[in-house]
């Protein structure tokens, strides 16, 4: 029996080593299942208290306001969403870490609010920062 494998002589061996395959296997096996339960569903969100202090704004920082009945002002000057993109873009070229505060009023529709933070975000603002009233205990 001459075309057996190990027969000795000295012809190439026909079968598959699958012991360092086992090997990487059972290695990556071991680092999936340590690894699975640090992996969240989900965004967590730690929410701050109400009785926290308020944060020293920065001065040069620009305050972005939506009113109870939608309107939109950057610092004092009323503005439509897409002029504020524009403005805004403006600004990020000339100060390109340039802060933007965003106030909304208490009865603004959330969806105004929202819509604004994103037009900021097209506009290119990294740091952007949401201006809320002191609560109650």
């Amino acid at each position: 029996m001459s075309g057996e494998a190990g027969a000795g002589d000295g012809g190439s061996i026909s079968g598959i080593n699958v012991t360092p395959l086992v090997d990487v296997m059972l290695v990556l096996l071991v680092i999936f299942m340590v690894t699975a339960p640090m992996i969240q569903q989900g965004v967590h969100v730690d929410l701050p208290a109400a009785t926290a202090g308020p944060v020293d704004p920065d001065p040069e920082a620009l305050v972005v306001s939506v009113t109870s009945d939608g309107s939109v002002y950057l610092n004092d000057t009323e503005l439509e969403v897409s002029d504020l993109v524009v403005r805004i873009a403006a600004i990020l070229e000339e100060k390109p870490a340039q802060v933007v505060y965003v106030r909304g009023d208490d009865e603004a529709s959330y969806g105004k609010v929202v819509g604004v933070i994103a037009a900021l975000k097209r506009a290119g603002i990294s740091r952007l920062g949401l201006i809320t009233k002191p609560g109650e205990g």
